[in-house]
C-alpha cells in the first residue's frame, strides 16, 4: 500500500506490515493506521489496536476484559497446534496462561529471576562486551568492514544466556542457531516446511534443556536453572520439568532475537544522531534515558504474538469488538503515538531522563515490554545488556560508521537484522 495514495480502507494490516515497504520503514503506514483505522479488523478476523491509549488499556485489562486462549481453544487460534511441538510449547509458556495458573508460575519464576540476580550478571556482561569489542578491533583498525550484528549484537545475548543458564558457551551456539527458525515457524503465515524446521529446532532445544535440568539437579551452581530446580525452605511448591522446559524455551525465544535487534537499533541511533551521544558519556541515569528512547523508537516486536480473547463485546473508537474475538496490539505504533509522546518520530532521550524504567517525564508508558500481568520477565536483562554495551562501544569506537546499509530480516513481527556492516571513519574525516 502506498500510504500517500491510500483511502481510509485497509483490508489486512498484517499483510501490509509484511510488505517490502514496511519491512524497510513501517512507521508511515502505522501512522496512517493509527489515524484512519485504529481498531482494525484484518482479513483473518483478528483485531489490531494501534493507539497508545487503547493498547495500554488492553494490556492492563488482560485478565478482565481479555483472556488468553484456553487449552480447548488452541486449535481455533493455532490450527496446526495438534501436530506441532513448537505450538504446544508455546501454549504452555507463561504468556499463554491466565490466573490462577499464571499467578503460580510467575511467582515461582520471579522468586529467583529477580532484578538483584540480573544485576549480579553486570560484571559478566561487561566482560563479554569488552571481549567482543576486542575481537572486532583488529579488523576495524585495518579499515575493514565488520558485521556488528553477527559479531556483537547476536553474540552478546547468546553468551549472556549461557551465563544465566549455567551452560557451556559452545552449547548455546547450537541452540541459538535454531531460535530464528522457531520464530519463523510460529508466524501465522508460516509454510509447512518452515513449521517443520521450527519443530525440529524446538525438539533439539527441548532435549537439551531436559538434560540441563537433570544436570543442575544433581550438581547445582549459581545460575538461574539451578535456582529454579532447587527446593525453597519457605515455599515447597516447585516447577515440574515440563513447566520449566517451556519457561526456559520461552525465555530463549523472547529474549534472544529481540535483545539483538535492540542492540542493532541502539547502534544505528548512535550513528544517526551523533548530537545525542553525550547521553552515553554521562552517568547511569543518562545511559538509561538513551536506552529507553531506543526501545520506544524501535520496538523489536512490532505487535503482540499471543492471542488475547475478548471476554465481552467491547467498543473502542466506535468499533465493536465482539465477544471471543482475537485482539492483538501494534506496540510499535503505540510507542509513536503523538497523543502519548510529543514529536514521536524525533529521537530524544530527554523524555526518559530521571524517571522510572519505561516511564516518560510526561507519565506515559513505553510499551515495548508490554504491561500488566504479562509484562516481560526479561525486560531488566535486556536493559542491562544495552546499558553495559553502548557506553563501551562509544568509548572504544568513537569513529564508528556504517559501511553500507543494514539488511533486515523480512519479518512483519520482529524488526530484526541479517547484517549491520560497520567500519571506522578515517582519522580527520
Amino acid at each position: 500500500m502506498d500510504v500517500q495514495e491510500t483511502t481510509a480502507v485497509c483490508r489486512d494490516a498484517f499483510a501490509q506490515l509484511a510488505s517490502p515497504a514496511c519491512i524497510d520503514d513501517p512507521y508511515p503506514f502505522m501512522r496512517w493506521l493509527r489515524e484512519h483505522d485504529p481498531v482494525h479488523r484484518a482479513a483473518s478476523g483478528l483485531f489490531l489496536l494501534s493507539r497508545h491509549a487503547d493498547i495500554y488499556w488492553a494490556l492492563k485489562a488482560t485478565g478482565d476484559a481479555f483472556r488468553g486462549p484456553a487449552p480447548s481453544e488452541l486449535a481455533r487460534f493455532f490450527p496446526r497446534a495438534a501436530n506441532s511441538l513448537s505450538f504446544n510449547l508455546l501454549a504452555s509458556t507463561l504468556a499463554m496462561k491466565e490466573p490462577p495458573t499464571h499467578t503460580r508460575l510467575r511467582r515461582l519464576i520471579s522468586r529467583d529471576f529477580t532484578m538483584g540476580q540480573i544485576d549480579k550478571l553486570r560484571p559478566s556482561i561487561a566482560r563479554i562486551v569488552a571481549a567482543r569489542l576486542d575481537g572486532m578491533a583488529p579488523a576495524l583498525e585495518r579499515g575493514e568492514a565488520v558485521d556488528l550484528h553477527r559479531e556483537f549484537a547476536l553474540a552478546l545475548p547468546m553468551q549472556v544466556f549461557a551465563e544465566l543458564f549455567g551452560m557451556p558457551q559452545h552449547d548455546i551456539v547450537g541452540l541459538a542457531a535454531g531460535i530464528g527458525a522457531i520464530l519463523e515457524g510460529l508466524s501465522p503465515h508460516a509454510s509447512d516446511p518452515k513449521l517443520a524446521a521450527a519443530d525440529a529446532a524446538s525438539a533439539k532445544v527441548q532435549a537439551y534443556l531436559g538434560i540441563l535440568i537433570q544436570r543442575k539437579r544433581i550438581n547445582p551452581r549459581h545460575d538461574i536453572v539451578s535456582m529454579l530446580v532447587g527446593v525453597h525452605d519457605d515455599d515447597a511448591d516447585t516447577l515440574s520439568d515440563a513447566e520449566l522446559i517451556s519457561m526456559l524455551w520461552g525465555m530463549l525465544l523472547g529474549g534472544f532475537a529481540t535483545t539483538a535487534a535492540s542492540i542493532d537499533h541502539a547502534v544505528l541511533a548512535m550513528l544517526a544522531y551523533p548530537e545525542q551521544r553525550h547521553w552515553l558519556q554521562a552517568d547511569a541515569v543518562g545511559v538509561k534515558a538513551f536506552v529507553e528512547e531506543v526501545l520506544r523508537c524501535d520496538a523489536p516486536a512490532m505487535f503482540s504474538s499471543i492471542p488475547r480473547i475478548a471476554q465481552r463485546d467491547i467498543e473502542l473508537g466506535g468499533v465493536v469488538i465482539p465477544k471471543n474475538a482475537d485482539v492483538r496490539v501494534l506496540i510499535a505504533a503505540g510507542n509513536r503515538d503523538p497523543d502519548a509522546f510529543a514529536d514521536p518520530d524525533r529521537f530524544d532521550p530527554a523524555r526518559f531522563y530521571g524517571t522510572s524504567p519505561g516511564l516518560s517525564t510526561d507519565g506515559k508508558i513505553m510499551l515495548s515490554f508490554g504491561h500488566g500481568i504479562h509484562f516481560c520477565l526479561g525486560a531488566q536483562l535486556a536493559r542491562v545488556q544495552l546499558a553495559e554495551s553502548l557506553p563501551l562501544i562509544q568509548a572504544r569506537f568513537p569513529r564508528l560508521a556504517l559501511a553500507e546499509q543494514p539488511t533486515r530480516e523480512p519479518s512483519a513481527f520482529l524488526r530484526t537484522f541479517r547484517a549491520l556492516p560497520v567500519r571506522l571513519h578515517a582519522q580527520g574525516s
